[in-house]
């Protein structure tokens, strides 16, 4: 158990963060250290993190100059949560300064794919809830990705956790997909069409963002078509009922309009987008999954 009566060690935390960690580099170094020295056998938990903040870092938006300061301020986040919670597993006397330290500290102490995706997505679920007004500074087309990163990270937790949820009838190939340890963000993410390269994205449409071919009909056919089952997944699983909240009935609303629903609704009803939610609908109703404890 968690010493809970200890002192705050947060302030701390983000003084190693802003001395380590001052530009793009420095968040990539301070990132990979955490993985090597918390887990030296099981590295590979953190090469789909690290894919992705290669990516952050080649588009500019964690510059510090010329960045996004919602993407610096989430990624702040997560670097603060695994700092405190290396400090409190290596005996530094505290307590969790939040239920994503917390989260942390026990992937720490019992490393597994789900108690990396909880403490990961705890942490990005909350800087999504606690820098929204940020996000709402970004244009039009940076805000359909913000939605379009977070209902991929959830499908991939969902692959990990429930993959009835995630695939419906072909769970089975959940297994081929296992993010957290094999590196499959690392090959979505090496599909030049899967994210933009540049900050803030080309062209004024929103989903000028989104992949074309195969990553549209995995977007919009098979993760499109099951967010809210995927939403509230997650809530359970991050103790955040506001998660569910992201969405706005079966479609993405963090920090967007709700009338605005042409971008989401574009691609669902193509040809292979509807074949590909056919063939993962749920084969029989999903049992209620006990809630990971608090």
């Amino acid at each position: 158990m968690l010493n809970r009566g200890g002192r705050d060690i947060s302030p701390l935390a983000a003084a190693r963060v802003a001395a380590l960690a001052p530009d793009a580099a420095g968040r990539h170094r301070l990132t990979a250290a955490f993985y090597a020295a918390a887990v030296p056998r099981r590295t590979r938990f953190g090469d789909a993190e690290l894919t992705f903040l290669h990516w952050a870092s080649e588009r500019g938006v964690l510059s510090p100059v010329t960045g996004s300061p919602w993407w610096r301020a989430v990624n702040d986040r997560l670097l603060r949560d695994r700092v405190e919670a290396g400090l409190l597993a290596g005996g530094e006397r505290g307590s969790p300064s939040s239920y994503p330290v917390e989260l942390w500290v026990r992937f720490l102490r019992e490393p597994s794919p789900r108690t990396w995706f909880r403490a990961h997505n705890a942490g990005v679920v909350a800087g999504y809830l606690s820098h929204s007004g940020l996000a709402a500074r970004e244009p039009p087309a940076e805000r359909f990705l913000l939605n379009l990163v977070l209902m991929r990270l959830l499908f991939a937790h969902a692959l990990c956790v429930d993959r009835r949820v995630a695939l419906g009838g072909l769970a089975g190939l959940g297994r081929l997909a296992d993010v957290s340890r094999r590196g499959s963000v690392r090959l979505y993410l090496g599909l030049r069409t899967a994210y933009p390269r540049t900050y803030p994205p080309p062209g004024l449409a929103p989903d000028a963002v989104l992949g074309s071919g195969l990553v549209r009909v995995v977007d919009y056919g098979v993760i499109g078509s099951r967010l809210p089952a995927l939403y509230g997944l997650a809530a359970e699983e991050l103790g955040e009922p506001a998660v569910s909240g992201l969405l706005a009935g079966d479609l993405p609303a963090y920090r967007w309009p709700d009338e605005y629903t042409a971008p989401w609704l574009a691609g669902r009803s193509r040809a292979m987008a509807r074949l590909a939610a056919l063939a993962t609908r749920p084969v029989r109703p999903v049992r209620p999954r006990p809630s990971p404890p608090r």
